[in-house]
Formats: C-alpha cells, structure tokens, sequence
C-alpha cells in the first residue's frame, strides 16, 4: 500500500461499512469483509488465500477445492460491487475507505483524497459499477460494425471456463447457430467450455493498457459469477486443444468519434476456427479509466454472451429441440430446458422439465437451483402434474416451503433468489420481493430474465420509469427471435399511460400469452383507449375467463399483485365501463 492509516481510522471505516444496511442483510458479505480487514490489519495479508478465506469464513471442508468451488471469487465480486457502490452513495465523505482490488483478496485502506485519484489513474479499475451508472454509460454508447478478421492476441489469461451450467441460475435461455451436437461417452452434452483473452490496445495510448487487461480479468470474473453462484459444476483450466471457444477482441480509435474508443469481441469456435458472434460499441475515452468502467463494459458483454439465448448453448438448444433426452438428463440440459420453459410457458416444457429433472441423479436433484425451479412451476400451475387439483393458496403454500429448501441449499444463487422473488411477489410480500430481486441482481447483475421481471414488479408497485429502463435493458441483450413474450408487459404499460393505445395493446398480447393476468388486463385497457367497441368485445372475454380472477375476483387478484393505486383505478374504472359487475371485482365468480 502506499499509504498506512491508523488502525483506529480503519476500524472506524469497517464499523460504517459494517452498519450499512447492504452489506448488514448478508451476514456472509460482513464476516468476509471483517475477516479480511483484520487480517490485514494484523499484518498477515501474505495469509489472505481463497483457501483460509473459504475454510475460515464459509465454512468449508479442509479438503475445499478453489478451482472446483470458487465461492470465494464470487463472494468477492460482490463485495467490491457493494464497496464501490457505498463510496459513491453514502460514504463519499469518509475519511478512509476499504477497498478491494480486482483479482487480489487483501484489502487496502486509503484516505478519500487518494480514493478520488484512483478513478483517474490507470491501473485497473475497481469491478463494481452500480447497476444505473453501468446501463446509462452503454444506453448512450453508439454502435459500430465489429471487426471480423482474424485479430492476434496475447495469452493473459488462459481459462477454461464450464459456462453452461450458467443456464440454470442465469435464469436461463437460448438461440440457434450451426455446430453439431457434441456428446460425451455417456451419451449427455457437456456445459460448452471458454477462454477469454486478452484484449488488445490498438489506440497508440499505452497508458490504458491496464485497464484493457483489466477486461479480461473482469469477463473471466463476471463468467465465473455466473457460473458459481448459479450452481456451476466449478471452473476448469486447461490447454489450446480444451476451450470449445475463444472471445477476444481490441480496443481502438472511434473513427466516427475522436472523443471515443471502440470496443469490439469476437466469439470464435475453436474446432473450425470461425467467427460465430461479434459485437462493438462506442464509449468516452475516459470509460475505460473511470472507477466501474471497465464493470460495465464487461457487464455489457455478459449480458450478450452470457446466458443460455447466447450462441455458447447453441448446441444444447438444437439437441433439446430434435425431441426427448432420455437417459441423457444432466443438470446443464435441465437448466436449458428450464430457460426455453421462461421463453414460452409452455405447459409441454414445463413437463419436460420435470422429466428431465426425474433423471438426474438423486444428489443433483436436491441442488438449491433445481429446487427452487420445480417450485416456480408449482406456484405458476403450468404443467402441474400431481398438483393439478391444488387450489391457487395450496399451490403457493407448497411452493414456499420448497423455496425455502431452495434457499437453504443455495443461498449464493442468482437463479434462486429470482424464483424466491417471483414468489414473494404472488404471495403478495411486495418489501420482501423487492429484497429478494435486489439480492439476485447483486449475485448476478447480468440476470437477464430477474432484470425483467423486477422491472415488470417496479411498474406494479408504481415504478414505472425504473421500470421501462430495465424492462428496455432487458430486451435490447436477447436475440429479437428470442424474447419471452412477458418482457413485453412493462412496455405495454408505458405505451399506455403514453396514449399509445395500439402500440399497448399490441404489446399486451404479447405480455397475456405468458401472463395471463396482467396481459389480459392491459388488453383490455389499451382496447378501450382505441375507441373500437370491437376490440373491446374480443379481449373481455379472456379477462374473465382467467382461472385466478374466476376464483378470487379479479381485483382481489390484482390487488394482490399491484400496490400502485392509480393502476388499481384505472383497472377498475376499465372493468366497469366494460360492463362487468360489480361482483366479479371483488368476489369470485
């Protein structure tokens, strides 16, 4: 370190941190960042290891593996992430700040006035822009045509990643490309596996070229986020011959903005050595040396290339499609199916899902990722198996009770805490679902499907600007053949209170072909905005034909999902001028 503050001061600093009420709700987060200080201040930050950290704080066996279990890796991504997001917000002004360098474990304690030139210097910046800042940094950026020739890189990082077990956590999803189906002697596809590499300066300014490394360090961070707290089966190293594909890529002059960079990565398959995915965008120069630049560029790339809509799972998509797996069920295919299933809804992938999960073997069916995924089908009564004739109460009485199983089992789960979100939003527990996608997009910022529907949440509860933003994020990183169809329910209500009433009703078809409830609603509502009394009579009838307003009243139903009272007025107002009793509002019918 180049500076030492007093043992006093530092303590102070860790006890404000300590306080804070984001790092105070994960116990775990506060005894790492108490573990790590402490051990610094006792002058054995030699000693500060992933090992001792995972033994010593996270309760692992002594036979704990790092490579095979990167807990650490993870928990200390989320620890920067929060760091950085406290001495932006509300320890901008304290004295001395903790904090936690890409790719080390030991902390440095530095004075605010030296805090405030790190985020002008040029050595790599720290990994943790806040979710807000990241996005409005890439809204804005302009895109480019990506490189396409074959572009020499240096080896600065050499990892072999299993990124599809990703599947599962990421909330799961597809897309389709040309690679043949590769399978393992036992007959079932395997997670496809990455190298990421360095990414190169070709702008003359050397002076960035720690932060361009720093890239790589935070793509390889962000992939193995998604791999470990998502239930990964672990990170693995290996050679040339190892990596289904590579990603890399350059950063140069924006020649259509001289106050830019370009960045641009290629995905490339390594059995044909060709370009299967390429992307660039335009970011200010002062991107890659401001504190969470490189974060959001690197969040940027995950978002794209990260989940299971991605062109890494083209082949697990191909495979699942041609028809059953029997006898080939592993915990990767489970995921993907799991994914297509939150494409569609539909009730033949639901059962698929339950068939492939049936197959796993008995340890894999108790991981926390699997759990709380049969507990979703569950609570949303698609494809219900054995729980067909569970009222809508019982149904979610079930669900809970897995999901807290779920939890328990895989408490540093993305995925899981999306499926614990989506319940507490059913059951009506606004507060505590707000908590919980909070906490699954703090796991895993590039959470594609729990960016949609916390955004589809933000507008229930009368959030709607928050909302639209991320409901746009969330749209904009899927493939246009592949956005589930309830993405579309928070632009239907933008569109709406906008006036655009053809725009909205033709986004709530979309939003009612997954959610019933709420798309049938916003139908109906955008319907009555056109003036047609024709398209009034076509959408009335699926509102009141919905199984849930049958049994509760449809207000009753909603109110159990909106807190937004003007929301809740205009659907009253709508519902009565529609013509439907009074009765059918409050009480089922």
């Amino acid at each position: 370190m180049a500076e030492n503050p007093d043992r006093q001061g530092v303590n102070r600093a860790l006890a404000r941190l300590l306080d804070w009420p984001e790092i105070a709700r994960s116990p775990q987060l506060a005894r790492f960042l108490s573990y790590i200080v402490e051990r610094q201040l006792a002058g054995e930050g030699q000693s500060i290891k992933a090992y001792a950290i995972a033994v010593d704080v996270f309760g692992r066996p002594s036979d704990f593996d790092p490579q095979a279990d990167p807990i650490v890796r993870v928990q200390a991504r989320r620890l920067r992430s929060l760091l950085d997001q406290y001495y932006r917000g509300p320890g901008a002004d304290d004295e001395i700040q903790i904090q936690l360098p890409i790719g080390r474990y030991v902390p440095e304690f530095v004075t605010a006035e030296r805090a405030i030139s790190f985020e002008a210097a040029t050595e790599a910046p720290d990994a943790s822009s806040t979710a807000v800042a990241g996005e409005e940094d890439l809204t804005q950026a302009a895109k480019a045509p990506a490189p396409r020739g074959h572009v020499t890189v240096s080896w600065f990082v050499l990892l072999v990643l299993a990124v599809g077990a990703a599947a599962l956590a990421y909330s799961l999803s597809t897309v389709d490309t040309r690679r043949e189906q590769t399978v393992v002697a036992s007959g079932a596809l395997q997670p496809p596996r990455l190298r990421v590499m360095e990414f190169q300066n070709l702008t003359g300014d050397s002076s960035i070229t720690p932060a361009i490394s720093a890239l790589a360090v935070e793509l390889v961070t962000d992939f193995e986020s998604l791999l470990i707290v998502d239930g990964s089966l672990g990170s693995r190293s290996g050679g040339e011959g190892t990596a289904d594909f590579s990603l890399t890529g350059i950063v140069r002059g924006d020649p259509l903005s001289p106050q830019n960079y370009q960045v641009g990565a290629i995905l490339i398959e390594v059995a044909t050595n060709s370009i299967v995915w390429n992307w660039s965008m335009s970011v200010p120069r002062d991107q890659l040396t401001r504190r969470g630049g490189v974060d959001a560029i690197s969040r940027e790339l995950i978002l794209l290339l990260g989940g299971t809509r991605g062109p890494l799972h083209d082949r697990a998509r191909e495979l699942l499609s041609q028809g059953s797996i029997e006898g080939r069920e592993n915990f990767y295919l489970c995921g993907v199916l799991f994914s297509m299933y939150r494409t569609t809804g539909s009730v033949g992938l639901a059962e698929r899902v339950r068939s492939c999960v049936s197959g796993l073997p008995e340890s894999e069916r108790d991981n926390g990722n699997v759990i709380a995924g049969l507990a979703s089908l569950i609570a949303e009564g698609v494809g219900e198996g054995d729980n067909a004739l569970l009222t809508l109460d019982d149904r979610l009485a079930e669900a809970d009770e897995l999901m807290d199983r779920a939890v328990l089992a895989d408490p540093t789960s993305s995925f899981v805490w999306e499926q614990r979100a989506r319940l507490d939003e059913m059951l009506g527990l606004h507060d505590i679902a707000e908590s919980s996608y909070g906490t699954a997009l703090q796991i895993n910022p590039s959470n594609i499907d729990a960016m949609a529907a916390h955004a589809r949440h933000l507008a229930l509860i009368g959030r709607l600007d928050a909302a639209t933003r991320a409901a746009q994020r969330a749209i904009s990183s899927v493939p246009q053949t592949q956005i589930p169809d309830w993405y579309y329910c928070v632009p239907s209500m933008a569109a709406l209170y906008e006036a655009e009433y053809r725009r909205a009703l033709s986004y709530a078809e979309r939003c009612a072909s997954s959610d019933v409830e709420l798309g049938s609603i916003l139908a109906l509502l955008a319907a009555q905005g056109t003036g047609d009394a024709g398209l009034v009579d076509r959408q009335l009838p699926r509102v009141l034909e919905v199984p849930s307003f049958r049994q509760a009243g449809i207000l009753s139903r909603m109110r159990e999902r909106a807190t937004d009272l003007a929301l809740i007025e205009r659907i009253a107002t709508g519902l009565r001028q529609a013509g439907v009793p009074e009765s059918s509002l409050g009480s089922p019918y």
